[in-house]
C-alpha cells in the first residue's frame, strides 16, 4: 500500500510557494481528486487559502511548536480519506528556529513526514544558473528527497526549456514544470483584510483561473508520480484527537470574520478532553450563551472592525458580565485587544472595547512583534499551573499601553530576544498576544476544563 504526500518548498521568500501550492489544489481537484493541504510554521493566512480551494480544513505542521510525534499525528488525522497531501513550505527550505539548524525548517518537516520534496525556483533572469542552485539544496544536508523542480517566473517556452534541461542534466531530477512571470497570477497582498474576503467567496474566480494555467504548463500526472511514498507509521493510541471523556463543560469561542485564528487541533484537542464548543459572533452583537463555563478569543483582526465592535454594546455588555464572575477565560492576541479599555487605529481613530484590562491598544504600520513563543505561566496562572511550558508564537502590528504600574503579568515569555514578563491576569483571565499551540502542552486544556468545571460548580450553587 503506498500513499500520496509531497512538500512544495521554495528556495527562499517570495519565490511563489503560495502561489503554486494553491494552483496545484486547484488543478488536483479540478482532476477529481480530493486534496489535503498542510502549511510549514505558525501561519494563519495560507492554510485559509488551502481551506477555500479544497474545502478541507488545512492544518500547519510545526516541529518547534511541537513534538515529531505530535507532527505526525495532525498530518495523519488532517490526511485521512484524501488521494494526495500537499504541504506548502515556509519562507526557504532549510530557514527555521535559528541559522544553525533545520529546526522548525521546511526540511525538517519533510524528513518527519518521510515526503517527497519538489523545489520551486525563481528563475527570473537565470537559465544554467537554476542548477546551480538546485544542487546546491540537493547537498546541503542529507535527509531531505529533492524529487522533483518547478521552475516559476519563466520569461517563455524557450527559457523554460533552457532551465529544464540544466537542471536534468546536471541535478538529475525532473523539472516537472513552469509558471510564465508576465501572467497575472500574483496573489493579493495579505493585507488584514484578506481573510475575510476569501471567506465571502471573492477569491473564487482567482483560484480557479489559477487551476487552470497550472493544468496547462505544470506535468500533474508526474507530480503525482513523484508524491508517491510510504505509509507512515503513527502511534494511534497517543493520539491528540482520542476522546477521553464525554463533554464536561461548554466553552464559547469567538467566530466570525474578526476573530478567526484558531489551530483547528485547538478546537479539537478541547473537545477530545470534553468541552462542547459554542460558537458567538461579537462581530454580529451576540450575547454569550447563559449557560457556558469557559471562553475563548482567538486572534484575529478586531482593528478593521473596531467601529461595528464598539457599538455592539449587547455582545460587549454579555462578555463583560461573565468575566466578572470569574468564567475561566483566554485571549489571544486579537481577543486579548478585544478585551482592552480601547484600540486606536493607524489613522488615529480610537474605539472603545470591553474594559476588562485596564490598557489601550495602539495600531502601527510596522510589525510590532514576530516569532516564536516558549510560555511560562505566572502569577497563579491556572492554564499554566506548576511551572508547565506551552510554545505559541506572536504575530501583531499593535502595542499594548498599560495604566498600572504593578502589573499582573499572565506568563514570561522567551523568544529570540531573551526573556520578558508578557500578556495580564485577571479574574480568571488569561490574556496576551501570544497565540498558543495546545498541542505543545495538552496539560494546559485540561487545567483550563478542571477550572471551568469549578466555575460551573460555583454557578449552580448561586442560582
Amino acid at each position: 500500500m503506498t500513499e500520496r504526500r509531497i512538500v512544495i518548498a521554495g528556495t527562499g521568500s517570495g519565490v511563489g510557494k503560495t502561489t503554486l501550492t494553491i494552483g496545484l489544489m486547484a488543478a488536483l481537484k479540478k482532476s477529481g481528486l480530493t486534496v489535503q493541504g498542510f502549511k510549514c510554521g505558525p501561519d494563519y493566512i495560507d492554510p485559509t487559502y488551502h481551506s477555500a480551494v479544497t474545502n478541507r480544513p488545512s492544518r500547519n505542521l510545526d516541529s518547534w511548536m511541537l513534538t515529531h510525534e505530535s507532527v505526525l499525528d495532525i498530518f495523519a488525522y488532517g490526511s485521512q480519506d484524501a488521494d494526495i497531501s500537499i504541504i506548502e513550505g515556509v519562507m526557504g527550505f532549510f530557514d527555521g528556529k535559528n541559522s544553525e539548524t533545520n529546526e522548525g525548517s521546511t526540511a525538517e518537516i519533510s524528513m518527519i513526514t518521510k515526503s517527497p520534496v519538489v523545489l520551486v525556483v525563481n528563475c527570473e533572469n537565470m537559465a544554467r544558473s537554476a542548477a546551480a542552485i538546485v544542487k546546491g539544496f540537493q547537498q546541503f544536508a542529507e535527509g531531505p528527497k529533492i524529487v522533483g523542480v518547478i521552475a516559476n517566473k519563466v520569461g517563455s517556452e524557450g527559457h523554460f526549456q533552457l532551465v529544464k534541461k540544466a537542471i536534468e542534466q546536471e541535478c538529475h531530477v525532473p523539472v516537472i514544470g513552469y509558471l510564465k512571470r508576465e501572467l497575472d497570477i500574483e496573489i493579493p497582498e495579505r493585507h488584514l483584510g484578506l481573510i475575510p474576503s476569501i471567506e465571502r467567496g471573492e477569491m473564487d474566480s482567482f483560484f480557479d483561473k489559477l487551476g487552470d494555467l497550472v493544468l496547462e504548463t505544470i506535468n500533474i500526472e508526474k507530480l503525482l508520480e513523484l508524491a508517491i511514498a510510504e505509509p507512515l507509521k503513527v502511534n494511534s493510541g497517543t493520539s491528540l484527537f482520542k476522546t477521553k471523556k464525554e463533554s464536561v463543560v461548554k466553552i464559547a469561542v469567538a467566530k466570525d470574520q474578526a476573530f478567526n485564528f484558531y489551530y483547528p487541533e485547538n478546537l479539537e484537542i478541547l473537545e477530545a478532553k470534553g468541552a462542547e464548543i459554542v460558537c458567538f459572533s461579537p462581530l454580529e452583537d451576540e450575547a454569550l450563551p447563559e449557560d457556558v463555563d469557559g471562553l475563548y478569543l482567538g486572534g484575529g483582526f478586531p482593528e478593521e472592525f473596531a467601529q461595528v465592535l464598539e457599538r455592539n454594546i449587547v455582545a460587549k455588555r454579555s462578555v463583560k458580565r461573565l468575566i466578572e464572575s470569574g468564567i475561566p477565560t483566554l485571549a489571544e492576541c486579537g481577543g486579548f485587544m478585544y478585551l482592552s479599555e480601547s484600540i486606536e487605529t493607524t489613522k488615529k481613530n480610537k474605539y472603545q472595547m470591553v474594559g476588562v484590562i485596564p490598557g489601550s491598544v495602539q495600531m502601527q504600520t510596522n510589525l510590532a512583534a514576530l516569532g516564536y513563543r516558549e510560555i511560562t505561566g505566572q502569577n497563579d496562572n491556572f492554564l499554566l499551573l506548576n511551572n508547565l511550558i506551552a510554545r505559541g508564537h506572536e504575530f501583531h502590528y499593535s502595542s499594548f499601553q498599560l495604566v498600572e504600574e504593578d502589573v499582573p503579568y499572565a506568563y514570561e515569555s522567551k523568544g529570540l530576544r531573551g526573556v520578558s514578563k508578557e500578556g495580564y491576569l485577571l479574574n480568571n483571565v488569561v490574556a496576551g498576544y501570544t497565540h498558543f499551540h495546545f498541542g505543545s502542552c495538552p496539560k494546559m486544556v485540561e487545567n483550563w476544563i478542571e477550572k471551568c468545571l469549578e466555575y460551573k460548580f460555583n454557578r449552580g450553587l448561586t442560582k
